[in-house]
């Protein structure tokens, strides 16, 4: 246990440099950006006075090496700076719509995970038939079309047309108040403080914006699931298995199943922080307040601090989970040693 958090804290070292490549790219991409955050924040009627006022104000008048140096400095003391557009301070802003974005990206990647899984188990078993042509049909339309279509059809069909769901105005509907914060998941907190009546609604509003990411994120859960099981169920020790009268479900699940996973484990991470951080036109579409449409606000109005904040956390989310799928190899299968 103590070589596993010792070799742990080395990894979580050895990304600094590429947290720092990130710092230094983003702060210079943000600066190439068109359009001035001080002519912004001052107004349309602002003159050339007011705007540089405001301009020396934000430190904007100051070299790229003093602001960066600046900025460094406010890093080091957990100070990603102020948004131009809420008012507030950027890691307020990231810590308060966080859970919004991880709710909906861990509800979209429990379904497609428990939709793919199988899909890509029954396209193993039967290579090369209609079965096979069939599931990879499937997963291809739903990468195929884009998300904003996919949500904008579910709205239209079980909103609009029958009914069925709720208004897509958030993350709760006006009537019902939030539940208090525990883990920041709306259906979670309500279940917590014994509101069935808000976990249920919670859950509605959740229902067309996870479909439509799950939609999205099944085919490469679903190949990489193919793939897997197709090496394993080539290997010798399923054909030795097979050829000693094991059961064909102990043979699959016990055996191919579990070997199969771990290059399963490694898309579904990839998968999580890509869609964590990509999933702004489905937070549009349906008005959720999570961190994608909180960048793109940001970067609409050139709100370096905005901007910067988002990335640096989006970048440290993804060494900490790259660091959590090494670890759940090394709990799969025993074989599997963390290597410094």
């Amino acid at each position: 246990m103590g070589q596993k958090l010792t070799t742990a804290l080395r990894r979580l070292l050895h990304a600094l440099p590429v947290l720092f490549g990130v710092i230094v790219i983003t702060f210079l991409l943000t600066r190439a950006l068109p359009g001035d955050p001080a002519v912004y924040f001052a107004g349309p009627a602002a003159d050339e006075k007011s705007i540089a006022e405001i301009r020396k104000s934000l430190g904007l008048d100051r070299s790229l090496p003093e602001q960066f140096l600046i900025y460094l400095g406010d890093l080091a003391e957990g100070d990603l700076g102020q948004s131009l557009s809420t008012g507030q301070p950027v890691l307020n802003d990231l810590l308060s719509r966080l859970p919004a974005s991880l709710e909906l990206t861990f509800a979209a990647l429990l379904l497609s995970t428990a939709i793919a899984l199988p899909i890509g188990i029954l396209a193993a078993l039967n290579p090369g038939t209609w079965i096979d042509h069939a599931c990879r049909l499937l997963v291809t339309m739903g990468v195929s079309l884009p998300t904003f279509f996919t949500g904008l059809a579910l709205i239209f069909f079980f909103y609009y047309l029958a009914g069925w769901a709720p208004s897509p105005i958030g993350r709760l509907d006006f009537v019902y108040l939030p539940p208090d914060p525990v883990t920041g998941f709306f259906t979670i907190d309500a279940l917590i403080a014994g509101d069935v009546e808000t976990a249920a609604a919670a859950a509605g509003q959740l229902a067309l914006p996870a479909i439509t990411l799950a939609l999205f994120t099944l085919a490469p859960i679903a190949r990489m699931t193919r793939a897997a099981m197709l090496q394993a169920l080539s290997s010798e020790y399923i054909r030795t298995a097979r050829a000693a009268g094991l059961p064909p479900r102990k043979v699959i699940g016990t055996y191919a199943l579990r070997n199969a996973i771990l290059p399963v484990i490694t898309t579904l991470g990839m998968v999580f922080s890509f869609t964590l951080g990509a999933n702004v036109l489905v937070e549009k579409v349906f008005a959720w307040p999570g961190i994608g449409s909180y960048a793109v606000e940001a970067l609409v109005v050139s709100d370096y601090a905005a901007v910067q904040g988002f990335v640096l956390s989006m970048a440290i989310l993804f060494v900490l989970l790259n660091l959590l799928v090494d670890i759940a190899y090394t709990l799969i299968d025993p074989r599997v040693r963390m290597e410094a």
